[in-house]
């Protein structure tokens, strides 16, 4: 599944290349999106849903916000309990966005 979601991270970085903004998935954010977005009925199909729903909407919000700029990189992390994406500012360090997953 990790390969999927890199497929669909794939995507989503060449729309924020056009602001100039960076992604990075950790491996641990990888393996609990590919948890999340796995389903036994229906295989990888919901991974597109649940990227969209965990990285895409938080990561447009924040943007707006003002909160990553033209030139950042961000990087997507699972904190150690992996119930949260944890999304940095590799310019500042800061953390911006905790997005809860489940």
């Amino acid at each position: 599944l990790g390969g999927i979601v890199e497929l669909q991270a794939a995507r989503l970085r060449a729309r924020l290349a056009t602001r100039g903004v960076e992604l990075e998935i950790t491996e641990a954010a990888r393996d609990l999106l590919g948890r999340e977005g796995y389903d036994p009925a229906y295989g990888a199909r919901p991974l597109k849903r649940v990227i969209r729903q965990l990285i895409e909407n938080p990561l447009a919000q924040a943007i707006l916000a003002g909160d990553f700029a033209d030139g950042d990189t961000v990087r997507v992390d699972a904190d150690a309990t992996a119930s949260v994406l944890v999304f940095r500012s590799s310019e500042t360090g800061r953390t911006v966005v905790e997005e809860q997953v489940g």
